[in-house]
């Protein structure tokens, strides 16, 4: 939520929050054209921010400070956590929408590494503070689409949309039904009444960059290429030309 703000030298300042997001169904489907049903967590990312009169984006978090020239920012560049922040303002110019310099102090009450997507709430957060500094009248699926390609050029992440979309689009007590090859989506009502649902963190660190996940996509992928289609969700019985030697009979429509 942005608020005035009161900064020497500054334009305009105020803070922002995106939450992390739980899953309820569809893992690993979203890449692959399919169906998930995320929602929006309490916790999040909160970002505290006011505007500068040049290209420098100085950024803060835990203690640690990094600053980057958005004139030079590109894939590559920037290293680290730094990364989802320089690429989404770098996403947003190569987009063109006018933004630029800003001082952008993060906190966060997100675990980290446990699968609640505190990088696309690190990106999502980001967005909408920069957008919001510039006054600029970005419409949240522009939005979704600008974050995952941050998260895929700069911090080299292959993700699909279920992240950004889940902290961008959510609305409170509902779970969002995505159709993630259109696009399409759907506030659905998620009234718990005297239920929980339980997240639990195993402890298993969960890193999209440096872990299995690039590597399960890909396998998805030639799976695909192997039966002919553009998306897996598109299969509804592979079991007549599927190349794997695996026995599929079990397969069959709605599989994905």
């Amino acid at each position: 939520m942005p608020a005035d703000g009161r900064d020497a030298g500054r334009a305009m300042g105020g803070r922002w929050h995106a939450p992390g997001r739980v899953n309820l169904i569809g893992e690993h489907t979203d890449y692959n054209g399919g169906l998930v049903l995320p929602y929006a967590l309490p916790q999040g990312v909160t970002v505290a921010g006011t505007r500068r009169d040049d290209d420098l984006l100085e950024i803060h978090s835990q203690g640690e400070t990094r600053t980057v020239d958005l004139g030079e920012a590109a894939p590559g560049a920037v290293t680290g956590w730094a990364a989802y922040v320089a690429g989404v303002a770098g996403c947003l110019r190569a987009a063109g929408h006018p933004v630029g310099g800003a001082v952008l102090r993060f906190s966060s009450d997100l675990p980290q590494g446990a699968g609640v997507s505190s990088s696309a709430a690190l990106e999502c957060a980001t967005a909408i503070a920069l957008t919001g500094l510039y006054g600029l009248d970005v419409p949240r699926e522009d939005l979704v689409e600008i974050t995952q390609r941050a998260e895929r050029d700069y911090a080299g992440v292959p993700c699909g949309i279920l992240d950004q979309s889940a902290s961008l689009l959510c609305r409170a007590d509902h779970a969002l039904l995505l159709d993630c090859r259109t696009g399409e989506s759907a506030h659905i009502p998620l009234r718990l009444g005297e239920h929980r649902v339980l997240v639990v963190d195993t402890r298993a660190e969960h890193r999209h960059a440096g872990g299995g996940y690039a590597d399960r996509r890909a396998s998805c992928e030639r799976a695909a290429e192997h039966l002919g289609v553009e998306f897996l969700c598109d299969v509804t019985d592979p079991a007549p030309s599927c190349p794997c030697p695996i026995p599929c009979s079990g397969a069959g429509p709605g599989m994905w």
